[in-house]
């Protein structure tokens, strides 16, 4: 029974993510979510933006023993701003990943130092923070009552997390290797051993390309790859941008999914994004539901032009 146990805790860790890597959540609107991947991606961009992730994983789906109860879903609000007198940046980001009895939560914040070369940026990035565990034992059903290992409640732990990255951008291109949980941590609910759950040491390399054909037309190939460093998944698409306002794009998961995203910027400046994204299960459709969503929502700080004049207004010289 032990053995059963220590199973289906893994497999309820693993359902929310197809990269073999347990305790990262999963996004199919990666190109919006860069600072999750990469603490270097921090102030790349030159501008503060503030962006947040709600997804339903496999919406609908209920296994054949046991409630999944909440289901699986993920939410992850960010903030990404520039430190432009240090040529520098910082992020700020927190996930709740909830997959039915297992509850990972993490809140990090990131550091990357910008380098010049040539035209283009190269920056290195780490990341400090926290990461949590909470089981509730009590949706796990029992086949022996008596089991030694049976619990009622839940249990949480925490355990300090660190992450490091590279990220290179360039005017229509860019690359970035991101290091996630580099620390050795174990978390041992109930204190048994059997339920050892280390944080696995986790690598992205993320990658894209902006082509226009014409003025108002950009598209934007792009991937995604994550590793344990024993196995790997990894995402690949392309997105379509009209006159810098709309946007849709076709991408595929390996071993899972076809998916469909759209999305539009809002006000003149573009400052307000929205995105959706549908993923359609296309391999083991039995041993889960059909369909994933996402939504995002990002907003940019206006930028304040460097040097230029303040107007100040005084009563005296009003009409």
């Amino acid at each position: 029974m032990k053995k059963a146990l220590v199973v289906l805790v893994f497999l309820c860790t693993v359902c929310s993510t197809i990269t073999y890597a347990q305790q990262s959540a999963q996004f199919t609107q990666y190109m919006f979510n860069t600072l999750f991947y990469n603490p270097a991606y921090a102030g790349v961009e030159g501008i503060t933006t503030i962006t947040a992730f709600h997804r339903t994983q496999w919406a609908g789906y209920q296994p054949t023993t046991g409630d999944l109860s909440g289901g699986i879903n993920t939410q992850v609000v960010s903030l990404n701003t520039p430190i432009l007198k240090l040529r520098s940046g910082f992020g700020l980001h927190v996930v709740n990943d909830r997959i039915g009895p297992l509850t990972n939560q993490e809140a990090q914040a990131s550091f990357a130092y910008h380098l010049g070369v040539g035209a283009a940026k190269l920056s290195l990035g780490i990341r400090v923070g926290a990461f949590s565990q909470t089981i509730d034992f009590d949706q796990y059903r029992w086949v022996d009552p008596n089991d030694p290992l049976r619990k009622a409640g839940k249990d949480s732990q925490m355990r300090p997390d660190f992450s490091a990255g590279v990220f290179y951008r360039a005017r229509q291109f860019y690359a970035g290797v991101g290091f996630k949980h580099l620390v050795d941590t174990q978390f041992n609910f109930g204190g048994i051993d059997t339920l050892n759950n280390p944080l696995q040491n986790h690598m992205t390399v993320t990658g894209g390309f902006d082509y226009e054909p014409t003025y108002r037309l950009r598209l934007t190939p792009s991937f995604l790859v994550q590793s344990d460093l024993n196995t790997y998944s990894f995402d690949i698409g392309v997105m379509a941008t009209y006159n810098d306002t709309m946007w849709g794009g076709l991408s595929y998961r390996q071993q899972e999914s076809l998916i469909g995203m759209v999305g539009y910027s809002f006000f003149r400046e573009k400052s307000l994004k929205l995105g959706y994204a549908f993923d359609y299960t296309i391999i083991a459709q039995e041993a889960k539901a059909t369909s994933s969503h996402e939504i995002m929502v990002s907003y940019s700080l206006p930028v304040s032009s460097a040097g230029e004049k303040k107007i100040i207004r005084t009563p005296r010289f009003r009409q």
